[in-house]
């Protein structure tokens, strides 16, 4: 590769207006494609170290505001306008009706369950014995590793060391809280340290792999599903027959026998989410909110619980076990999500549980609302009207 052929930068002064400039004359150059709205921002390239690499612009995604929602939560609590980034036509208008029709029937309760997040190394022995011999001296010296551990982090706990023998290998899991912060790198520095304490100290000097993909990193897993990764979230709502019927044009009886069958064709999917589409609403809030929206992986994955009830109205939660979010570093400071965050009251220390709640509760109310315009006929309809595939 010719000097010519490699991308522009500036080890000194590279996060700038005319390095990225240059790096968008460079795009110019070799494909042909004009940068014009791409180098249309409104902020300073100098925030963005810790964010980007080769910085060329922006892609400007569509916001949209939905609500309200009435929300009951420990953390959140009153009602929320929520923005949306997104191109899919009727994926705001849809949230939206289901934030009616929850607000109307007296508001969602949402309760943070649960906190944790991992990083999963192996260490790796000649025999089974030895692995399992050395899980032994982990647990005996648990305290030893939680220093070492939280030695590189002012948030960050070290809770639990899950251990799984495999072969002659032994997964270790290590769970922390991480205070704001969604925490991956967090616990990985972490883990790292007491890694190398364990390997110092302990007799045999073992040999290790940080990340044994026992922590399922930005993937979906069963052991995230029951052990939780991120924060665990429960968003559950007492939905009124009549309001339904007026407002969805659905009854509760239909929504309940349509919950059993969608139960049944989840189950035979193998799908790791049996509602609607948890992924749209967290996506949406992902990328208006600066969270890391391959974090949608893991949570969108959760199960959805409803019963009828005597008096007719309807119960409906959403259990969302793998939810990854932060108020706090990441993209959260960047101006446009700061912004975004700042209309939810969550930008900042002590506010990821709200966000955690908030999220929650905006996938029960998408939920309502496509569950219900798919048993009212209204799903291709409502597109045709607002979205892609309109005449």
């Amino acid at each position: 590769m010719s000097a010519r052929d490699r991308i522009p930068r500036d080890s000194n002064s590279d996060y700038t207006r005319d390095m990225a400039a240059k790096r968008a004359e460079f795009v110019r150059e070799k494909t042909g494609a004009a940068l014009q709205h791409v180098q249309a921002y409104s902020f300073d390239p100098g925030l963005l170290p810790g964010n980007i690499e080769n910085f060329t612009g922006v892609a400007q995604v569509p916001i949209g505001l939905a609500g309200p929602i009435r929300i009951r939560g420990e953390h959140a609590q009153g009602d929320f306008y929520v923005p949306m980034a997104t191109t899919e036509g009727t994926l705001v208008a849809s949230y939206s009706r289901g934030m009616r029709v929850l607000t109307e029937s007296g508001g969602v309760t949402a309760t943070v369950v649960k906190r944790s997040m991992q990083r999963a190394p192996v260490f790796m022995f000649g025999t089974a014995r030895e692995a399992r011999d050395f899980g032994e001296w982990i647990t005996q010296n648990h305290a030893g590793v939680k220093a070492a551990a939280e030695s590189t982090t002012k948030s960050g706990k070290l809770v639990e060391i899950e251990q799984y023998p495999l072969a002659n290998m032994l997964h270790l899991r290590f769970n922390y809280t991480t205070g704001d912060a969604a925490g991956q790198n967090m616990v990985g520095k972490a883990t790292w340290a007491a890694c190398e304490w364990i390997q110092d100290v302990h007799p045999a000097h073992p040999k290790y792999m940080l990340s044994g993909s026992l922590d399922t990193d930005k993937k979906h897993s069963a052991i995230n599903t029951l052990r939780t990764r991120g924060r665990r979230v429960v968003a559950e709502a007492t939905i009124r027959n009549e309001v339904l019927q007026r407002l969805m044009r659905v009854d509760t009886q239909t929504l309940f026998r349509a919950r059993q069958v969608s139960n049944a064709g989840a189950l035979l999917a193998g799908s790791a989410y049996n509602g609607p589409h948890a992924a749209n609403g967290i996506a949406a809030m992902f990328i208006a909110c600066g969270q890391d929206v391959a974090n949608v992986a893991e949570s969108h994955a959760g199960i959805t619980y409803a019963q009828l009830l005597e008096n007719g109205d309807y119960y409906w939660s959403v259990t969302l076990p793998s939810l990854i979010v932060a108020s706090y570093g990441g993209g959260t400071g960047l101006p446009t999500q700061r912004e975004c965050l700042e209309v939810l009251g969550c930008y900042g220390t002590g506010k990821a549980d709200k966000l955690a709640e908030i999220v929650a509760c905006v996938v029960l109310a998408g939920d309502i609302s496509l569950g219900s315009a798919v048993l009212a006929d209204e799903w291709v309809k409502s597109h045709e009207q607002l979205g892609r595939n309109r005449p």
